[in-house]
């Protein structure tokens, strides 16, 4: 059983605590940064049935199907709360990467940002889900305002382990597909990838009414390039991609591409009214998202 205090001290559970996530543009049941009080409105409706696993709550079990069908199935409802969120964390073999100066690798500081936004949504009573990928989804958890929700996903963000190649255009495009209401996104990646692909995926969320966090995890390392002997850079999305190299020569070419790639994806964002938050693993998770969170709210 998985409790929140194994991912956040109790210095971090304090901070995280005191935050607050609104909608800053019109969404289900959130207008320009303002909810609806959390108890009024609330309403749950019938969704759809399915298998039950040992686990659930047999007061889920729908008694009429199983005596015309002799099977147990659950019924799963879903909430209309004032907010609907869907945390989108990239597991994908690139972030794994840790240097020497990070804290923690970059996919333990998505998992510690994920679940601290789950946290201070569900103490919000507003709705949280969640989606794991790389160049698929590996698992789609729809959102839910239940305080034992919460369990349930901080048990997927534990087990998404990172590994494999990433396609944030193509997967992003099946992940809006999935989003049926309109509410808010945030993505928790290094984003790194083909900034084109990458902005046209984030379009299609656009379009469907949705707004967009992307909360982009960097190592100090991928920022600076501080290498300064040779050394074996090695894929950690493909293990047979390696190579050998002085640092010094790629040194500038590196930094320049960097610079470009960041320039192209923040103007997109603009662009589209995306709010694009840089993220250093060098910099404790909680303060950084305090700090977001405080911008955001005088913004």
């Amino acid at each position: 059983m998985t409790h929140l205090t194994e991912l956040l001290s109790a210095e971090e559970l304090g901070t995280v605590a005191g935050l607050q996530l609104l909608a800053r543009q019109v969404v289900e049941g959130g207008y320009q940064g303002l909810h609806r009080s959390p108890h009024k409105g609330f309403s749950v409706e019938f969704k759809e049935h399915r298998p039950y696993v040992p686990g659930d709550d047999i007061r889920t079990i729908d008694w009429k199907l199983f005596g015309k069908t002799d099977r147990f199935f659950i019924r799963e409802y879903e909430e209309e709360t004032s907010l609907r969120c869907t945390l989108l964390v990239d597991a994908s073999g690139s972030m794994a990467y840790q240097g020497s100066r990070g804290a923690m690798s970059k996919r333990d500081y998505a998992v510690r940002l994920a679940a601290s936004l789950a946290y201070l949504l569900l103490r919000q009573q507003d709705s949280v889900g969640l989606v794991t990928f790389d160049t698929a989804i590996r698992r789609y958890i729809p959102p839910r305002a239940r305080p034992k929700h919460l369990r349930t996903l901080l048990e997927e963000l534990l087990a998404a382990e990172p590994n494999g190649e990433t396609d944030l255009g193509g997967v992003f495009h099946q992940i809006a597909a999935k989003l049926s209401r309109r509410g808010i996104v945030v993505v928790l990646s290094d984003l790194f990838g083909d900034p084109e692909s990458l902005l046209k995926s984030l379009a299609h969320f656009r379009h469907a009414g949705h707004e967009i966090i992307l909360l982009q995890i960097l190592d100090p390392d991928e920022l600076d390039f501080p290498f300064d002997q040779r050394t074996r850079f090695e894929s950690l999305e493909d293990a047979d991609r390696h190579r050998l190299v002085d640092p010094a020569q790629l040194r500038r070419l590196y930094l320049e591409r960097l610079e470009a790639f960041r320039e192209s994806l923040a103007v997109g964002c603009r662009r589209q009214k995306i709010a694009l938050v840089p993220m250093r693993t060098d910099q404790p998770f909680a303060d950084s998202l305090a700090a977001f969170l405080a911008r955001r709210g005088h913004a």
